[in-house]
């Protein structure tokens, strides 16, 4: 299976379209085909370094004052750990993750396993409020166990203009149970810039029944602004939590279904959709 800009597809050739950053697109791309998903990756979010990595530095140098490292992705780990200075040892404090994806590359990553909270791979979904659930116990204890005011630092992607990505939804219930929460911006999330034969792709796939995966509004946008004259009226879309599929629907698009975030899961889903 290749890229969507190395793909040429029949009209006739339904198939589910992953749309996350290029690495995890065709990873995930190749996993639901193994089970039976016919599919193409087109990422719609590019991933990039920090044009100026000082306040990454700092961020690592407050690292052992904090009682959990909260990854929002996979890519929150890799270039917070590949900032980690040489001479700064692991972190001993916990980490948290909402997925199995952040959770693989903490693993990864060297982070030891009895310090990761993160919820299981058959948890129905990989959100803030699945990750909260499972470490809402560990920040009463902290709280009642620490003269002084714990601290999170959560670390996540920034936009091009860097406006930090993601929600706020947890950093509030932290903050609501008493502890400072921080933020570090490890990468940036911007648009990609698609190749004339991904944009011939998009246009043919929102007209063919190909149904396009969205783990993120982010990618829907960005869709938009590489392709504006798209018609979506009649396309289809999957998205794997209902605040993706409520903004699908006000951006236009004809049909949104809800599959669940666990590949085993979505593939059944995908499956049984068709």
């Amino acid at each position: 299976m290749a890229l969507a800009s190395d793909t040429s597809v029949s009209a006739a050739h339904w198939r589910v379209i992953v749309t996350r950053p290029g690495r995890e697109a065709q990873a995930w791309a190749e996993a639901l085909l193994s089970r039976g998903v016919p599919c193409d990756a087109l990422p719609l979010i590019e991933i990039a370094a920090l044009p100026d990595p000082k306040d990454l530095a700092q961020a690592w140098r407050d690292v052992p004052r904090h009682m959990a490292l909260m990854f929002v992705s996979a890519n929150a780990v890799r270039f917070f750990m590949a900032a980690r200075p040489t001479n700064q040892p692991m972190p001993r404090c916990r980490a948290w993750s909402t997925g199995p994806g952040t959770r693989a590359a903490l693993l990864a990553a060297g982070w030891p396993e009895a310090l990761i909270d993160s919820p299981g791979e058959d948890a129905p979904q990989f959100d803030s409020e699945a990750l909260w659930d499972l470490v809402a116990h560990r920040v009463q204890a902290s709280i009642a166990s620490t003269p002084s005011k714990p601290s999170v630092l959560i670390v996540r992607g920034a936009d091009a203009r860097g406006q930090l990505a993601g929600r706020d939804w947890l950093a509030q219930q932290l903050e609501k149970a008493g502890l400072n929460v921080l933020q570090a911006v490890a990468y940036v999330r911007q648009a990609p810039v698609l190749t004339p034969a991904q944009q011939s792709l998009a246009r043919q796939a929102v007209a063919d029944g190909s149904a396009w995966l969205f783990s993120s509004s982010e990618a829907a946008q960005h869709l938009l602004l590489a392709c504006p004259d798209l018609s979506l009226t009649q396309a289809r879309a999957l998205a794997t939590h209902p605040r993706i599929a409520q903004r699908l629907h006000q951006l236009g698009w004809g049909r949104v279904d809800l599959v669940p975030a666990s590949i085993d899961a979505q593939a059944q889903s995908i499956k049984s959709l068709t």
